[in-house]
């Protein structure tokens, strides 16, 4: 076990302890008793995971992690924060900063080893995220060398997210950081009624991108975004993409067609909703599941999906579907809704 793990926190009593825990199994471990010597470490290194506390004078945890993402030899190294702080607020910021994990203080053996052998982990599988990103560029980007050449270095430069099943990646009226695009997994996008129904306005997969909407209006993120699978993700700097979008015109083209085709997908929802029947709201639901689908006839998804996507019950749902399967139009197995005849569902009367 090679694995160099740099551990930054003004408390001596604590960083021996971690350092002596990972030592013990074959980690490298070196250390810094404060922010400034971390970033510096961090440089000079280049460790393969970084365990840092949040609270220490000088130069916080934040002030730690914003440094090393800055540059772009140190911002692909996990993160991991060393905390005795547990307010929901601090774990948001941390996350939308680009840490990977937390680790509560007092932490035992088996914590901080499981946390650290994780995320050692999930990197590899970051790595292949990374080289699956690069060869996607071309969907973007123009035929020019500059234009994919920028766009390879703001990915080479972010860190990639894993993103848990249910996990909430930006809350509605949360400001925009940034763009995020999606290399593996599946993230919905859902809006909350005042009786606490779910409405579900979009869901995206690999190669989308997310938050397009706020960024280019300027404005708070007007839904909540959540896991529907465990996903990777890449965010995308607000202040870099902007800078793209003005000096290559292809890319912003790009942009604001994607632009475009969610607010037209929002447009016909609501439609939808105000003037379809229920067999003709769900049936346009399965349609437009299918277009996004890897395999167009087989649709990976839940009843609660399909109520939030059709803004129905999903008793109503259930029955619905029973009615379809009847008809010979789908068949359900496991979780699983196969289509079998999509040119009746596409003709299905309001």
């Amino acid at each position: 076990m090679n694995e160099c793990i740099l551990i930054i926190d003004d408390d001596d009593v604590m960083r021996s302890l971690a350092a002596k825990i990972l030592n013990q199994v074959g980690y490298n471990v070196i250390q810094a008793n404060n922010g400034k010597a971390g970033v510096s470490l961090a440089s000079q290194m280049k460790p393969d995971l970084i365990l840092c506390d949040i609270m220490m004078p000088e130069m916080d945890g934040f002030d730690v992690l914003q440094l090393i993402s800055k540059n772009q030899e140190t911002a692909i190294i996990p993160f991991i924060f060393l905390t005795a702080k547990t307010d929901r607020l601090d774990f948001r910021k941390g996350m939308e900063m680009g840490a990977d994990d937390y680790i509560i203080k007092p932490f035992n053996r088996t914590e901080l080893l499981n946390a650290v052998e994780c995320r050692l982990k999930k990197n590899e599988v970051r790595k292949v995220s990374f080289t699956k990103a690069l060869q996607n560029l071309d969907n973007l980007a123009n035929n020019s060398k500059d234009e994919k050449a920028e766009l390879k270095a703001l990915i080479a430069s972010r860190k990639i997210r894993q993103v848990k099943k249910k996990q909430i990646l930006y809350y509605e009226g949360d400001q925009p950081t940034g763009i995020y695009l999606i290399l593996d997994g599946c993230i919905k996008t859902m809006k909350l009624s005042d009786d606490g129904r779910e409405f579900m306005t979009g869901l995206y997969k690999a190669d989308n991108y997310l938050g397009v909407n706020a960024l280019l209006l300027n404005e708070v993120y007007k839904e909540t975004a959540v896991a529907v699978e465990d996903a990777t993700v890449c965010l995308l700097p607000k202040d870099i993409i902007l800078s793209l979008l003005t000096r290559y015109p292809a890319i912003s083209q790009q942009f604001l067609r994607i632009l475009s085709n969610n607010i037209s997908e929002k447009e016909d929802q609501m439609l939808e909703l105000a003037y379809n029947s229920v067999r003709k709201r769900l049936a346009q639901v399965l349609l437009r599941l299918n277009k996004k689908s890897d395999d167009p006839l087989l649709l990976k998804v839940s009843r609660e999906e399909l109520a939030g996507m059709a803004g129905m019950a999903m008793e109503t749902v259930s029955r619905t579907l029973t009615n379809f399967k009847d008809e010979g139009l789908i068949e359900k197995k496991s979780g699983h809704i196969m289509i079998l005849e999509l040119n009746r569902l596409e003709k299905i009367k309001n």
